[in-house]
């Protein structure tokens, strides 16, 4: 984490481990890292408890960021994603990892919802206890949108496997499949190609081989029949 700091990349000595854990590289002065949280209560509780289920969209979100490496060097990609759809709400690609990538994802998430006349207020927003997300910043937007903010067990991967999920994908259908990648602005215009065909028109297994966008147009179209009188 220290070398990362300094070569000016803002990182924290728990993402720092996550990146060796992932590439297998370990310190020849000190031992493996266990999974085992680190002591102290999490920040927020988790109100998700590994129930990836909605009935409407802007219920839950889930959130989430990776890395890509360039030629130039490591580009932080966060998400924000809709549970009932599996719609990609809000995105950012970075140089940075700090808190301003996550932030940056939630705006438009926010901004996305807004514009379409959806209201958010009451909405449960998940995360994993990263800094970021558990940042003064983070935790004062999330208050001032109305949303409720649930973080998963320290470690543990699976108290948010659909953002993880989601990562997954990015990575084998984006990253692995059209990389290597020389800087981040060519990173930057294809993710949001990529996010544009995963909304509107890669079919999900989940979602019965229907897209986000289908899903959403037609329970909005449903909402609408019923209040018609």
């Amino acid at each position: 984490a220290d070398e990362a700091r300094d070569a000016g990349q803002d990182m924290c000595e728990r993402t720092a481990w996550r990146l060796c854990s992932e590439h297998g590289w370990w310190s020849a002065f000190g031992k493996k890292r266990s999974n085992k949280s680190r002591p102290g209560p999490p920040a927020h509780d988790d109100l998700v408890e590994r129930d990836f289920t909605a009935t409407a969209p802007n219920q839950l979100w889930v959130v989430d960021f990776t890395y890509v490496a360039t030629f130039a060097g490591f580009v932080y990609v966060a998400f924000a994603i809709d549970v009932f759809s599996r719609m990609i709400v809000g995105w950012r690609a970075a140089r940075s990892m700090n808190t301003d990538l996550p932030l940056d994802a939630l705006e438009m998430a926010l901004w996305n919802r807004a514009r379409a006349g959806h209201d958010v207020d009451g909405l449960v927003h998940h995360s994993d206890a990263g800094s970021q997300y558990t940042s003064i910043r983070y935790t004062d937007r999330l208050v001032e949108a109305g949303l409720n903010a649930s973080i998963g067990t320290i470690g543990d991967s699976y108290d948010n496997a659909l953002a993880e999920s989601v990562n997954g994908l990015y990575k084998a259908e984006l990253v692995y499949w059209e990389g290597p990648w020389r800087v981040a602005d060519d990173l930057e215009l294809a993710t949001l190609g990529w996010v544009d065909w995963f909304n509107h028109t890669r079919i999900h297994s989940s979602l019965g081989y229907r897209t986000p966008a289908q899903i959403e147009a037609e329970y909005y179209r449903h909402i609408n029949a019923v209040e018609q009188p």
